[in-house]
């Protein structure tokens, strides 16, 4: 299985952008669900090319998020 590397990036407005790696499709779901539960509402969500890979097919990220600040 491929390192799970989650990546955050703070703007100076206060919106938190976050980046999945090393998952394919809805699996990074799951594994922010309470990370972004703590962040505050999502405003968007971007699927990237992995989120619709076959799951033995891709490593890289699964959807960029961006959240609203608090």
């Amino acid at each position: 299985m491929p390192q799970q590397v989650l990546r955050y990036r703070i703007r100076p407005d206060g919106r938190v952008e976050e980046l999945v790696e090393g998952l394919v499709g809805p699996a990074c779901t799951a594994l922010t669900a309470a990370i972004e539960a703590r962040l505050g509402p999502v405003v968007s969500t971007v699927p990237t090319t992995d989120h619709y890979a076959a799951q033995s097919s891709a490593t890289l990220s699964d959807v960029a998020l961006q959240h609203s600040p608090h």
